[in-house]
């Protein structure tokens, strides 16, 4: 009986398809400009179409999803573009200048020019975690839902633990999102919504601008959530919300309550409306560029730290005596035996 020699498998990848594709190869392919499996030298690859969130293999940045083998220029940003309303092109305004975080009307610039300069390190591959606290009812999901998904629902059933939402944006040009946490506003789930509070960048801490009792709570929310993150690391949100369901004169007068209390917690104030969208996307744009920004700050410093000072740096002097030579540790005097 002969057996022929098995030919090659219909379903088998060519190793030169096989590199296009994204999958190592036994060689390193003969172009050195072709694109690269993880581990080998060489461009990265971009998502063409439906990708997932970035992640890290071998060291090295890659989106989930198909890849193209050809790079078409190297400022091209992982992923597809974001939509034309999260593109941030200028540093957004505060609501009021009577309890704003930051008066600057434009990107720091050290960000400026890393930005510019395609030099921003990892910040695209990151999330910054946002974190909306408040009581039941107030309209926590939806404010969410009005911003991530653009609709407004009367009829929302109360938060059971936590969700969360991740919205993409673009800032100066760099890719960047934002993580954002709804939170339970029933105490009997305190316990358990606490502890997503961890690692938050922003904290938002939103009340009922037709219940000034909600207003008072939100010192309690406040605390809880400062007390699992380090002082000093978040930025600090307090959003009125249901503006719709005043008049202009009622609300300028809760506005009043809520900015003195909103310059006690350090924090910045903002007025919007989830049925209307007033102000929803102008706020969320505002969150999204002050995060950026201290992002791209930390890395910047960081990267600095991490490279030795020559110069006019600190110099480490060492103080000492000079060596004892082996005449020296002998006895002055030897006794006669």
């Amino acid at each position: 009986m002969v057996i022929a020699p098995r030919g090659p498998r219909q379903d088998a990848v060519p190793e030169a398809d096989a590199a296009a594709a994204g999958f190592p190869s036994r060689l390193p392919p003969h172009n050195p400009n072709a694109a690269c499996g993880p581990g080998l030298p060489g461009p990265p690859h971009f998502l063409s179409a439906h990708p997932g969130p970035p992640v890290l293999v071998g060291g090295a940045a890659r989106p989930l999803g198909r890849t193209s083998g050809r790079m078409r220029s190297s400022l091209v940003p992982l992923g597809p573009p974001v939509s034309q309303d999260r593109v941030i092109t200028s540093f957004p305004k505060c609501y009021t200048p009577a309890a704003c975080l930051q008066l600057r009307e434009h990107f720091h610039g050290q960000v400026s020019i890393a930005c510019q300069r395609r030099s921003t390190g990892t910040v695209g591959l990151r999330l910054s975690k946002v974190v909306v606290v408040g009581d039941l009812y107030v309209g926590k999901t939806s404010l969410i839902r009005r911003f991530c998904r653009n609709v407004f629902d009367r009829n929302y059933k109360a938060t059971i633990g936590v969700d969360f939402e991740i919205e993409r944006f673009e800032v100066a040009g760099i890719p960047y999102s934002l993580q954002i946490w709804d939170t339970a506003g029933q105490e009997k789930f305190k316990c358990i919504a606490s502890a997503y509070y961890r690692g938050a960048q922003v904290i938002i801490t939103t009340f009922d601008l037709t219940d000034l009792q909600t207003l008072d709570h939100t010192r309690q929310w406040l605390e809880d959530a400062l007390q699992e993150n380090e002082p000093g690391t978040c930025f600090l949100f307090l959003v009125g919300t249901k503006k719709d369901l005043l008049s202009g004169a009622a609300c300028e007068q809760a506005e009043v309550e809520a900015v003195r209390l909103a310059n006690e917690m350090e924090a910045e104030y903002w007025s919007v409306s989830a049925k209307t969208g007033e102000n929803v996307k102008a706020f969320f744009s505002r969150v999204a560029a002050l995060a950026f920004e201290r992002s791209v700050l930390q890395d910047l410093e960081r990267r600095s730290s991490a490279w030795p000072q020559v110069g006019n740096g600190d110099l480490i002097r060492m103080e000492g005596h000079p060596p004892e030579t082996q005449d020296s540790e002998r006895p002055s005097s030897l006794g006669c035996c």
